[in-house]
């Protein structure tokens, strides 16, 4: 195995997050250190408040982290380790170059309502990466038939479903290239009917190869194509393993006590 292979896509190393300051502050997230190999989805459980999203937003810079260090693809993100070790916060401008690497999909769909699902999709690479809008159309026209919208790409937002509106910006997402996916809750906004379809295209793309963290509570996603499933409580790690032994054998009573609720 090279190098490269065996260096995980993601490592946290413990990583903390307080909002707010001294005794008024908020410890969220409490040393968390996490790994996720190359092509491999990692889901994230937990109950609501256990520090799950904010974890995801630390690994893309949206929160900047109160001690430890995140890496993705071995990069430092946020920071430049000069050669006595200290950390100096990197210009804007490189942290937006980092965050372009690395996808995220939110509960909420926040595509722009006044653009089509074409447009909506090929925003990004025009605006940020410099693509044409030639190169762009094409692009996109290739993703929104990835994720089922072939005949959906003139619509705009408000005449899709929820489940069509997040396939959409699942493929925005996608249109940046990203190595690595982040998936905050992605059908926990959706009617139950319209999950399945979100989930459908989330199992396509690991399929496909794709490094995925994922939050959900969709316990049968987990079961079937996380490699390795990590339950959180109270702002740290409390268990994590493959999901046979995590779902089927957990050995944490809190974490007995959270699959008792939701299975």
């Amino acid at each position: 195995m090279s190098d490269v292979q065996a260096t995980p896509m993601v490592e946290a190393r413990g990583v903390h997050k307080v909002f707010g300051h001294g005794a008024e502050g908020l410890h969220v997230l409490r040393g968390v250190d996490l790994a996720v190999p190359r092509g491999s989805v990692t889901v994230i459980l937990g109950p609501s408040g256990s520090g799950k999203s904010t974890l995801l937003r630390c690994l893309n810079e949206l929160e900047q982290i109160t001690a430890g260090s995140v890496h993705v693809d071995g990069e430092l993100l946020g920071y430049r380790e000069d050669a006595q070790g200290v950390l100096h916060r990197l210009h804007p401008t490189r942290i937006a170059a980092q965050r372009s690497r690395i996808g995220m999909v939110f509960q909420r769909f926040h595509l722009f309502g006044h653009l089509t699902a074409l447009e909506n999709v090929m925003e990004a690479p025009v605006q940020v990466r410099g693509l044409s809008k030639r190169a762009a159309r094409t692009r996109a026209l290739e993703l929104l038939d990835r994720v089922g919208l072939t005949d959906r790409v003139e619509h705009y937002p408000a005449q899709l479903s929820g489940g069509q509106q997040q396939r959409v910006a699942i493929a925005r997402a996608l249109a940046m290239d990203p190595e690595l996916m982040l998936f905050d809750e992605p059908t926990s906004a959706l009617d139950p009917e319209l999950v399945g379809e979100v989930l459908t295209v989330m199992q396509d793309l690991a399929a496909s190869g794709m490094t995925m963290v994922v939050v959900t509570h969709e316990i049968g996603f987990a079961r079937e194509v996380a490699d390795h499933v990590v339950f959180m409580d109270d702002g740290a790690i409390v268990e994590q393993g493959p999901p046979a032994e995590v779902l089927d054998r957990p050995s944490e009573p809190r974490l007995q006590e959270f699959l008792a609720h939701v299975l």
